[in-house]
């Protein structure tokens, strides 16, 4: 029996798919070399002579209405069916292909590696919806939860933070989805250079907290490759917002995503401890001055007090300055733990973030742009270290 089904002229992609389920997922692929899209569900599964498969891919190199049509179609009739589309992930693409039920929009150059984490999460969504009905545990390996600390405001945290989700989406183009968690001033829309139509307040209404589909549609695409969750429009919106309420929707995003990139507001709130409690690291910044570096310090020992460290630490050292009065050495002294990461200081940071365009996207070869990259495969690494050694598990009951 085939697991996969996958319909699209293009051998290539079908070659990378096949190695994608070789690579460690059970079950074949049978796949349809053709442009035409069945016209339904009977259409689709006449020709399979089998039993109803756990995933459909469709395309890429398939007229895209077409695909959307059968998507919608399917979305109704057969629910448990987990459909994905590889396509160019057009941000204009994106909303129209979950309203048709899309679980997942694949980037046709995909790696294998890269498909096969996107069809383990199918089949894992396939297997919850069968057996939902029945008591039991199964594996679940869920998305990196990284938050972006930073005791003190001012120190180039949001920088860090758009940034880092820039780059981790053009490891994993849409699988990475940066949340604000700033509520009441958070600046990642203007960061991006985004207007948000929907923000966190409806990403954790009853809605969205019970159908991730609907929360989905509450995400901002940003012509990176990455999605955004902005802070609400006005300040006193987050009033109304629980921690509870964003322990459930961090729980939601990493169901759905590679990379869950989430930036705190400044200090320890309550909003912010239970970011860190759902997070699988945490990217600790600091700027290079004495406030800073002792507020790093005593956020790190309440943490631990707290029992709340995450497994996975990358201290950044932003805004890096040898003519300040404090070395690197300094820091370490002070916080106790390694710099993992320096940034440098730079005009071309400021110059970026003015403009709404992070500078891993604009300036490469700045030398606070090297930084950043630095920090990017470090989290990325990490979070790959932490999948090889476990996985999480979650009871259905």
């Amino acid at each position: 029996m085939s697991r996969f089904v996958l319909i699209t002229p293009s051998a290539d992609f079908d070659g990378r798919l096949r190695q994608a389920v070789a690579g460690g997922l059970q079950g074949g692929v049978q796949t349809f070399f053709t442009n035409v899209v069945p016209a339904g569900p009977y259409d689709l599964f006449a020709q399979l002579n089998q039993e109803q498969p756990e995933v459909l891919i469709l395309g890429p190199d398939l007229p895209i209405e077409d695909a959307l049509r059968l998507a919608t179609v399917l979305d109704v009739q057969v629910p448990n069916l987990m459909v994905l589309l590889a396509s160019e992930p057009d941000p204009a693409l994106i909303l129209p292909a979950m309203r048709a039920g899309v679980r997942d929009v694949l980037s046709p150059s995909a790696d294998p590696n890269h498909l096969r984490v996107l069809l383990e999460r199918a089949c894992q969504s396939f297997a919850s919806r069968h057996r939902g009905d029945q008591q039991g545990s199964i594996e679940h390996q869920k998305g990196a939860v990284i938050g972006v600390f930073s005791p003190k405001g001012g120190v180039g945290k949001t920088t860090v933070a758009t940034n880092l989700a820039v780059g981790l989406g053009q490891l994993a183009p849409m699988s990475v989805v940066l949340v604000d968690l700033d509520l009441q001033f958070g600046d990642v829309a203007s960061g991006l250079y985004l207007n948000p139509e929907h923000t966190v307040t409806d990403a954790v209404s009853p809605a969205a907290n019970r159908d991730t589909l609907v929360l989905k549609t509450f995400l901002t695409v940003h012509p990176a490759g990455l999605y955004a969750l902005c802070a609400p429009a006005s300040p006193v919106e987050a009033d109304f917002i629980t921690p509870d309420q964003i322990t459930r929707l961090l729980e939601q995003l990493a169901d759905e995503f590679q990379y869950v990139v989430v930036d705190t507001a400044p200090g320890l709130p309550e909003i912010g401890l239970a970011a860190m409690e759902a997070c699988t690291d945490l990217v600790w910044v600091s700027g290079m001055d004495i406030p800073s570096v002792r507020g790093l310090r005593s956020g790190m020992e309440i943490l631990k007090q707290l029992d709340i460290l995450p497994e996975g630490r990358h201290v950044v050292l932003n805004m890096a300055d040898p003519k300040c009065g404090l070395s690197v050495q300094d820091v370490e002294s002070t916080i106790g733990v390694p710099v993992d990461v320096s940034v440098p200081r730079s005009r071309t940071v400021t110059l970026s973030t003015n403009r709404g365009t992070p500078v891993l996207l604009d300036a490469k070869k700045d030398p606070a742009a090297k930084g950043l990259s630095q920090l990017v495969e470090r989290v990325s690494s990490s979070s790959r270290t932490t999948d090889q050694r476990s996985s999480h598990r979650r009871v259905v009951v």
